[in-house]
C-alpha cells in the first residue's frame, strides 16, 4: 500500500486540511490547523495545494514508516526530526524511500508541528473537509486522532525539487505575545474602566488550553450584562465568563455561545497563541477593522515574497 503507516501517534496527532467552512448551521465547527501559517509552509515546500491534508502533531512523539517513495516537510514548533535515526532539518523538503522511519521528538519551542507529504494524504472528506474535530467525531480517519497501525494513503512521488525556507524567515515563538483585537458590538457592554483594565494588564496562558480555546488568567474584568442570547461565535472571539478571565476561542470552538465578548483576535495572532505553552504572557491591544484588513493584506504579500526566497537544495 502506498503512503505511510503510523508506528506511534505521539501525544496528539490529527489529520487536518484548511478547515470545514459553511457548516455552522449544522453545528459543525471549522477545525483546521491551529497554526495555519506553518501548515501552509509545509504544503508550500512540497508544491502541494494549500488545502492538502497533513498531520498536526501537538507536543511531539509522532513516528511514521514510509510504505512508498515520497517527500516530507515538517514545519511549526521546534523539535528534533530524524529519518532512520539521522537528524533532518525542519522547514525543508526531504526525500523518503519505502521502509524509511520518520520520527518527531518532543517540542522545545512552540506546541504544534506540521508534517506534510508530497501530494497530501488521501483522506475522504466529510462535509467538504478532512479536518479532524474530536468532539464532533468527524474528519480524518473515523473522526479520531491517529492510532498505532493506521495507514495513511498518499501518492508515490519519485522526483520533486528539494526546497527550504531559510532560518531567518521562519516564525519565532516568544514567551510574550501581544494579540491584536477588533472590538465587537458587545464591547459597549463593558464599562470603559473595565476595557482599560483589560488592555493595560497582562494575562498568562493556563493549562486549560486546547484546540477549542485558550483560557487565560489575570486581572478579572466584569460585564454589565450577564444574560445574553446565544449567538454564533467567530474564530478568535474573546469571551468573558462570570469569573472575568478571558477565553480566546479557536479552531474547534463551539458554534454558539452566550457569554459576553469583548471582540475577536486577529487570525494571524491566533496562530501564534496556538503555539503558546502554559505560562506564556499575553497582552491585548485594540485595532480597527481597517488595520486588521491591512495586516492581513501585508501578511499575504509577505508570504508571496518569501515564497521567492525558498532555497533549492
Amino acid at each position: 500500500m502506498s503512503g505511510f503507516s503510523v508506528i506511534a501517534p505521539g501525544v496528539l496527532s490529527l489529520l487536518q486540511d484548511s478547515g470545514r467552512f459553511g457548516q455552522s448551521a449544522l453545528g459543525l465547527t471549522t477545525g483546521g490547523p491551529m497554526d495555519a501559517a506553518s501548515a501552509g509552509w509545509a504544503n508550500r515546500l512540497l508544491s502541494n495545494s494549500h488545502n492538502a491534508s497533513l498531520i498536526e502533531c501537538s507536543v511531539g512523539g509522532l513516528q511514521l514508516r514510509a510504505n512508498s517513495n515520497s517527500y516530507i516537510a515538517v514545519t511549526g514548533a521546534t523539535l528534533p526530526l530524524s529519518i532512520n535515526g539521522k537528524p533532518a532539518e525542519l522547514w525543508t523538503a526531504h526525500k523518503v524511500q519505502q521502509g524509511d522511519v520518520i520520527e518527531l521528538g518532543m517540542v522545545s519551542k512552540g506546541l504544534r508541528a506540521y508534517l506534510a507529504v508530497a501530494g497530501g494524504f488521501n483522506i475522504t472528506p466529510q462535509f467538504g473537509s478532512s479536518a479532524t474535530v474530536l468532539r464532533e467525531g468527524i474528519g480524518g480517519l473515523n473522526g479520531n486522532k491517529l492510532q498505532p497501525g493506521d495507514n495513511l494513503t498518499a501518492a508515490t512521488v519519485n522526483q520533486l525539487p528539494r526546497l527550504q525556507l531559510p532560518a531567518p524567515y521562519r516564525p519565532q515563538f516568544n514567551r510574550t505575545l501581544t494579540l491584536r483585537l477588533v472590538e465587537g458590538y458587545q464591547a459597549a457592554s463593558f464599562l470603559s474602566t473595565e476595557r482599560q483594565r483589560f488592555y493595560l494588564n497582562s494575562y498568562k496562558v493556563t493549562p486549560q488550553a486546547d484546540r477549542m480555546g485558550y483560557k487565560l488568567a489575570g486581572t478579572a474584568i466584569s460585564c454589565q450584562q450577564t444574560q445574553l442570547l446565544s449567538e454564533g461565535i467567530c474564530y478568535g472571539a474573546v469571551q468573558i465568563p462570570p469569573d472575568g478571565q478571558p477565553i480566546v476561542l479557536l479552531n474547534d470552538r463551539q458554534t454558539l455561545g452566550g457569554y459576553p465578548k469583548v471582540g475577536s483576535v486577529l487570525s494571524l495572532d491566533c496562530a501564534l497563541l496556538a503555539q503558546a505553552a502554559a505560562g506564556t504572557e499575553v497582552y491585548f491591544t485594540p485595532i480597527s477593522p481597517e488595520q486588521a484588513h491591512n495586516a492581513l493584506c501585508l501578511a499575504k504579500v509577505r508570504t508571496a515574497a518569501l515564497s521567492s526566497q525558498l532555497v533549492s537544495l
